[in-house]
């Protein structure tokens, strides 16, 4: 990474970016143009945002919006090795975690509302749109970013909700080998290994990461162990062909074998609804994705053109000997070109980009037939980054082979109020079309599709402000939302079958709620990060399931000034929220309450010699007890450690 100067009120993008660093900033202060003292932060940040615009050398304090950065540092710092546990600490972000299946919501929207990119690749399953995140391993030095609020206008009907992207590091950002074993609880075992390498116009990057455990029970009572065992393989790289024109490609696979347990459906069953024992049962998932992209720079970089294309093929084989077995396939290949000018190097700059994808799914335990999905996308984009001002709108258009056309659109704004202060507000509209599972069905005679379900639509807005505190010590960044999504996606159980079925609501859902983060250098080595999110989420008046109304995390660090150790403590709290509970045989399901939890995490770090490093961690201090999802028993106290390597 480069280091470079931010100026405090530059945008609020800079600022919530570094709300989400939990490294020292340094402050001074310098003279602007005016004379007054305006107050520099250094640190080394990411030259450009990947996710937050088309523009592909899109600056990070250019973009208006409401956005999260996970450094590389940061992610070390917490020992994270599930890239769900790193977005526990987002504001807006709300996690629910099974065997199988990590859903993550934004803002209060649905899962499969959120768009997850990974190095640049979309990554949901075409089938359900969602992406199991609990299958994404934070690789070493790899990095996230968070857009919170609708997309829509720049990527299209997967982001209502918002953006996560998962960035690995170049053969640039990280050179030489690195590497980590660690071992510890449930006979869990993770490792990573990297190398990177670079030269003259060129860099690679290669990475394995692998971790096995035999789990813990999750059903009440239970004494069957869930274990898990996954894989991830991964390769990027880039070389200059020209001065001002470039190749890049990615490739990822990834697989997962877990066990996981039943709920009991059996009317008259003592255990209807519950999470019981499952022998046999399991699941297997295999992903292969990839992408190639060219980039030309023309009128002496003022105008740039890309073109890419990618690719994601997923798998997923599931054995329940007293369920519905099932294998399924999907893909989704997709063509963009981007094409942005500056207008010289002038504050203004103009983006346009045309996207075609094709989304294909089939159930081959079930029935043998596939299922095809197709859109093609444009998008205009304007973006003006003043001194004291900044503009960005944004405008898409989807053709769809099965719905009717859609244009959504997003505009924000933000404003350098002092020299310590900047407001902002963004309004946008975002859709979300139906999945191929709601469309065509899932399983035969079983879930049923609706093949006359129409898009789900949002129109959002929200206003915030980004604080300088303390001398330029710390950083305050509190934004209030709201957004209204109509026809809802549903699932039905109409008589006198009840067999589940997609609908539209004819009612309409709200999300609002308030998102507050916190940073700062408390000084002799310590710094704290801190986050908290208030959600109001209803349908019909009625509270939406899996959402809490209160989450909170508060991070604190300490590092040894010569980098010898560290020590980081982590809280990170639950609030009540409501869930279906079918333990009354009822359909649809009543809903009741999952109690709040506060989880505690504590790891250390020291550096026996240069190069080598010993770790260790406890997660879940306290030996919570507590479930994310209604009676899905999550795991307890678990001790970690081992060891890592740097050359």
């Amino acid at each position: 990474m480069n280091t470079r100067q931010l100026r405090i009120a530059a945008s609020p993008c800079m600022i919530a970016a570094a709300l989400g660093w939990s490294a020292p900033v340094l402050a001074q202060q310098t003279t602007g143009d005016e004379g007054a003292d305006k107050i520099i932060f250094w640190h080394e940040v990411p030259q450009i945002l990947v996710s937050a615009a088309r523009d592909p050398r899109v600056r990070i304090e250019d973009f208006t919006g409401s956005v999260t950065v996970i450094d590389d540092q940061q992610i070390e710092q917490r020992q994270i090795r599930n890239v769900e546990d790193a977005l526990r600490d987002v504001p807006g972000v709300a996690v629910s975690s099974i065997p199988g299946q990590t859903q993550i919501r934004l803002r209060g929207t649905e899962g499969n509302h959120v768009l997850v990119l990974v190095d640049g690749i979309e990554v949901s399953d075409p089938g359900s749109g969602e992406y199991d995140i609990g299958t994404l391993q934070a690789e070493i030095g790899s990095s996230l970013e968070v857009l919170r609020g609708p997309q829509s206008a720049v990527w299209g009907n997967d982001a209502i909700g918002g953006v996560v992207a998962y960035n690995s590091a170049s053969g640039r950002d990280l050179e030489g080998l690195a590497a980590f074993v660690e071992g510890g609880t449930n006979n869990t075992i993770n490792g990573s290994m990297r190398y990177g390498a670079n030269g003259d116009g060129w860099n690679a990057a290669l990475s394995a990461t692998a971790v096995t455990t035999d789990g813990e029970p999750n059903a009440r009572g239970g004494t069957r162990d869930i274990g898990r065992e996954s894989y991830t393989v991964s390769a990027k790289g880039s070389v200059s062909l020209a001065p001002n024109f470039s190749l890049r490609a990615v490739g990822r696979f990834v697989s997962t074998q877990g066990e996981f347990n039943e709920q009991d459906f059996t009317f008259g069953s003592p255990t209807l609804g519950l999470v019981i024992d499952s022998p046999g049962t399991e699941f297997e998932s295999e992903q292969l994705s990839g992408l190639l992209g060219a980039r030309l720079d023309t009128l002496d970089g003022a105008w740039v053109h890309d073109l890419s294309v990618q690719f994601t093929d997923a798998t997923r084989e599931t054995t329940q000997p007293t369920g519905f077995p099932s294998s399924t396939q999907s893909d989704r290949f997709k063509a963009s070109y981007v094409t942005s000018y500056d207008f010289g190097g002038s504050d203004h700059s103009l983006t346009f980009a045309a996207d075609y994808e094709l989304e294909g799914f089939n159930n081959v335990a079930t029935f043998d037939f596939r299922n095809e999905v197709e859109n093609t996308g444009f998008v205009a984009q304007y973006a003006y980054a003043g001194d004291r001002f900044d503009l960005s709108a944004s405008v898409r258009h989807d053709i769809n082979d099965l719905f009717e056309d859609a244009t959504t659109f997003r505009l924000g704004a933000g404003f350098e109020a002092t020299d310590t202060t900047r407001l902002r507000a963004a309004f946008g509209t975002g859709v979300k079309n139906p999945t191929l599972n709601e469309l065509f069905g899932f399983f035969d005679g079983q879930f049923v599709g609706n093949p006359d379900l129409q898009p789900e639509e949002s129109t959002s807005w929200e206003v915030g402000i980004d604080q300088g505190l303390a001398d330029g010590l710390a950083m305050l960044s509190i934004t209030y939302f709201n957004a209204e999504l109509d026809n809802e996606i549903f699932t039905d159980f109409p008589p006198p079958n009840f067999i589940a079925t997609p609908g539209n609501r004819i009612t309409q859902s709200t999300q609002q709620g308030l998102e507050v983060a916190l940073s700062g250098d408390l000084g002799a080595g310590f710094s704290l990060n801190a986050a908290y999110t208030f959600l109001d989420a209803e349908e019909n008046a009625a509270e939406e399931v899996r959402r809490p109304d209160h989450i909170g995390s508060f991070i604190i660090n300490w590092s040894d000034p010569r980098e010898k150790a560290s020590v980081n403590l982590a809280l990170r709290y639950n609030g009540t929220a409501v869930d279906s509970d079918f333990t009354t045989g009822a359909f649809p399901a009543p809903t009741t309450t999952l109690s709040s939890y506060t989880l505690v995490n504590l790891n250390a770090r020291y550096q026996l010699v240069d190069g080598l490093n010993l770790f260790g961690r406890i997660e879940n201090l306290l030996d919570e007890e507590y479930e994310q999802v209604f009676t899905f028993v999550s795991p307890g106290i678990n001790v970690l450690g081992g060891f890592e390597v740097r050359f």
